[in-house]
């Protein structure tokens, strides 16, 4: 051993003095080393604690967390699951939308064909009215100018001895013709 004690001899054995200094210094050295220990023992039971306490704080932050990254992982997946069903529906709608749009372009495509087909309707029947009475402006002007010439030629001295013939001679309008000629001009006005 380490700390080997020789002890003195003495009659009938060792010297008891020796013996019992040794015994107490022994009890003493043992007694310093388990109050080291019993130091270091409640040192280490205060950490243990102490350590106990923060595993469980950071445990119970742990399942908060989790919890919470279960929410937010919960609430992203609603977010993102209500968000591709909002895209879904403004691609139906714009869908629906074009389609709707492209009714609409084809029925005023349809109108404006139809518009152009009554404008050239309107304008071959207006180039008509106006072709008739650009020819009965004419006709009258005619009318007017024969009428010139036959009033003309009777005060020059023509005579009333053939009064109809020269009528005819120069294309005069009867009196029938001209009163048709006259309701034809009120119904143009």
């Amino acid at each position: 051993m380490a700390g080997e004690k020789k002890f003195g001899t003495a009659m009938f054995g060792f010297k008891r003095s020796d013996v019992n200094a040794y015994i107490e210094r022994i009890i003493r050295e043992f007694d310093q080393r388990l109050k080291e220990k019993d130091d270091e023992n409640a040192m280490l039971k205060f950490q243990i604690k102490e350590l106990t306490a923060k595993y469980e704080q950071i445990s119970k932050e742990a399942e908060h967390l989790i919890r919470d990254k279960e929410k937010i992982a919960g609430v992203l997946m609603q977010a993102q699951e209500k968000a591709e069903a909002m895209m879904e529906e403004a691609r139906n709608r714009a869908v629906e939308e074009k389609a709707r749009l492209d009714q609409l372009l084809e029925s005023e495509k349809e109108k404006i064909v139809d518009i152009k087909r009554e404008l050239k309707s309107l304008k071959s029947q207006i180039t008509g009215i106006l072709s008739r009475y650009e020819q009965e402006i004419n006709e009258t002007i005619t009318n007017i100018e024969q009428k010139e010439q036959y009033y003309t030629v009777e005060e020059t001295g023509g005579g009333n001895e053939n009064a109809d013939d020269a009528e005819d001679e120069y294309g005069a309008v009867s009196e029938d013709e001209s009163a048709e000629i006259i309701s034809d001009e009120n119904q143009m006005e």
